[in-house]
Parts: structure tokens; C-alpha cells; sequence
């Protein structure tokens, strides 16, 4: 998703942890510490700095000591490639990220053509992995498949309710919305209507109009928590209980600061909760007793760098081709589970389940 107005990138380098004297491998992470989702940015950087943190507490990766180096891309494509490019100069042999889909698309071009693997913990539009990259994964899923969680759901749960579809035309809405739309169709399911918004606006009263025209009883929105948050809250201004189905750019508890109450029964796709696993209990405690919430991709950024580094020890080197062959050969057991990748860099792991917003948490859907 494009973001206006801010230019250039911050890089903090050199973040050396674990008392080391200096590093010797520093490693990237980018996603947006600035703009709108610049939450989902602070989980991306408390995931890696405690990933780091605990992997050079055991050693390192050969023998070496990790640094990071954080890239601010604002969700924005133009600034993801200059991103890119700083982490290519600096030499990086891995990046987790980007967040967006559009940002981690025309950054991976970079990645690709200067010998940096990537691996994204939350990008999951197809495209990413579709164009037969060799040094592109992903941790999370896609949105073909979270579209088909959604779909099924709807068809099982909503039988004969008024369906509409709305995106706000970045990579990752549009995207979730037509996989959504499809999957919908495959099920006997045609939405009423299907719109797109531009992201940043504030007033989405038209659309609110012609949802309440076609009496929509769910409304499915591909895109991010600010313009969903804004469009729940107008619908209930206008007395409408339309309830709003989105994927896992709801998943995070800026959704609710911005909905409120009006926010309550909001449902989404995302991926199983990793602060469930009891093998997870003392690095959910620790984040907790810094008076942070590991939600969302916080913990599928400790779990990419942890298997990166495995990959990297495996292959006993940080070469990119040598950890992208050993990243689809083996299996690794991390913060989110033990996982490997397909011969495209899809995870293989547990797919979507089904969220709701319940008095301000999210928890499994019933």
C-alpha cells in the first residue's frame, strides 16, 4: 500500500546484543516503523531484537555473533526498494520482511539480483511467491488460502445472509478480497456488491450508503485495521449491525482502539495463535513482563530468524543458495512450530482458523 509524504529510511545498525565486543553477521529486518501500520513494525522489531537476543545467548550462527539492522519501508513500494538496497549495500546475507505485500514484491526483485535471502513473516499475497524466485519464503500463509477459510466459513455459518466485498486496492486487499470473491463463488456464494476504497480517506459515508441500499449483512474487507476501523464505526453510526470479516491485518489491538465497542463480533482470518503453545510460556511471560503483548507477528518474527539461523548452522554457511536448498530440505522447530517450505518458499505449516473480536480481545471463533 503506497504511503505519501515520507521519504527516505531509518536503519539502526550495528544493534549488538548479548554483550558482544561486535558482530560479525548482521542480519536485516524492514517492515514499517513509520505510517499506519507502523504496529505491526514494532512487532516485527521485538521479535527479531529477542530472536537475536536468545540466539547469541547460545552461541550464535557459526560461531558468530548476530546484529540487526531495521529498515523503515512505511508500507510503501518505492521506499521497500530503498530499503532493499541499503541492506544490499550493508552486505546482509538475510532480511525478515517486508510486512505489506507490496513492499516485500518489488523489494524481492533487489534481494534476488544481489544475493540476499528474504523470508517474510507476514506478506501473503501468491504473487510474492508465484514468480519462481529461489531466494523468496514466508512463514505465514497466503491469501488463497485464508480466502477459502473465509469463504467456507461464510457459506457454512451465513447461509442466505447479503454478502458484500470491499478492498482498498493495495496488493494484499485487493488480493484477499478477489481470493475471498473466488472462493466464495466456488461455494455458491455471489456478493451483493463489490466495491473498492482509496486507503487514507476518513469518510466512507457513500459506501456505508450503498451497503444499507443492498442490506448488507457482512461485509468482507481486504485491506489494514484503520480503514476497517472506520468503516465498522460509520456503518453502526448509521444504525446498520453489518458484521465485518477481514484477514490477519486485523490482528492487532490498534483494530479495537479505533472501533470500540462498535468493533465486537469483527471476525478474521489469521494463522494459529503461537502465545497458545505451552512451549512458548516463558518468551510470552518475558515480553509480558515488559509490558508488551506479543500479538500478531511478533512471534512469527522470532520464529523466521530462528529458522534462518538453523538453516544457516545446517548448511554451515550463510550463503544464500546454500540456506534457501536446506530451508526446503529440512524442518525446523520454532516459536511458531516446527516448519518447512515447499520448493516455491510457502511454509509448510498449520493453516488459517477463524477469529473474533470478543469485549475488546480476539480469540478462536467458536
Amino acid at each position: 500500500m503506497g504511503r505519501i509524504g515520507i521519504t527516505g529510511i531509518s536503519l539502526a545498525t550495528a544493534l549488538l546484543l548479548a554483550g558482544a565486543a561486535r558482530a560479525d553477521i548482521t542480519i536485516g529486518v524492514a517492515g514499517p516503523l513509520s505510517g499506519s501500520e507502523a504496529a505491526f513494525g514494532e512487532q516485527f522489531k521485538r521479535g527479531a531484537m529477542k530472536a537475536i537476543e536468545d540466539i547469541n545467548a547460545k552461541g550464535g550462527v557459526l560461531g558468530q555473533k548476530l546484529a540487526l539492522a531495521m529498515g523503515d519501508d512505511a508500507c510503501d513500494p518505492k521506499q521497500a526498494v530503498a530499503v532493499a538496497n541499503e541492506m544490499a549495500a550493508k552486505k546482509v546475507p538475510f532480511v525478515a520482511g517486508h510486512f505489506c505485500s507490496g513492499s516485500s514484491i518489488p523489494a524481492s526483485e533487489v534481494y534476488a539480483e544481489t544475493g540476499i535471502l528474504q523470508i517474510s513473516p507476514a506478506s501473503t499475497n501468491p504473487k510474492f511467491t508465484e514468480r519462481g524466485l529461489p531466494n523468496v519464503f514466508r512463514t505465514c500463509g497466503r491469501d488463497d488460502q485464508q480466502g477459502v477459510i473465509a469463504a467456507e466459513f461464510i457459506a457454512k455459518t451465513m447461509k442466505g445472509k447479503v454478502v458484500a466485498i470491499v478492498h482498498d486496492k493495495s496488493a494484499y486487499g485487493k488480493g484477499l478480497a478477489d481470493q475471498t470473491r473466488d472462493a466464495l463463488g466456488k461455494n455458491g456464494v455471489k456478493e451483493a456488491v463489490y466495491e473498492a476504497i482509496s486507503a487514507g480517506e476518513k469518510d466512507y459515508s457513500a459506501l456505508v450508503t450503498k451497503l444499507k441500499a443492498a442490506k448488507v449483512d457482512l461485509l468482507y474487507f481486504g485491506g489494514y485495521k484503520t480503514e476497517a476501523g472506520l468503516i465498522v464505526r460509520q456503518l453502526r453510526d448509521q444504525g446498520m449491525q453489518t458484521r465485518l470479516m477481514g484477514g490477519d491485518a486485523l490482528v492487532t489491538e490498534e483494530y479495537w482502539a479505533i472501533t470500540g465497542a462498535a468493533g465486537e463480533g469483527t471476525m478474521m482470518t489469521f494463522s494459529p495463535d503461537p502465545r497458545k503453545n505451552p512451549a512458548n510460556a516463558d518468551l510470552v511471560k518475558y515480553y509480558r513482563a515488559q509490558k508488551y503483548e506479543p500479538e500478531a507477528y511478533t512471534l512469527y518474527t522470532y520464529g523466521t530468524i530462528q529458522a534462518w539461523a538453523q538453516a544457516a548452522e545446517k548448511a554451515k554457511s550463510t550463503d544464500w543458495k546454500k540456506v534457501a536448498a536446506t530451508l526446503k530440505a529440512d524442518k525446523f522447530d520454532t516459536a511458531i512450530g516446527k516448519i518447512g517450505f515447499d520448493a516455491k518458499g510457502d511454509v509448510a505449516a498449520p493453516g488459517y482458523v477463524m477469529y473474533v473480536w470478543k469485549g475488546g480481545k480476539y480469540d478462536y471463533a467458536d
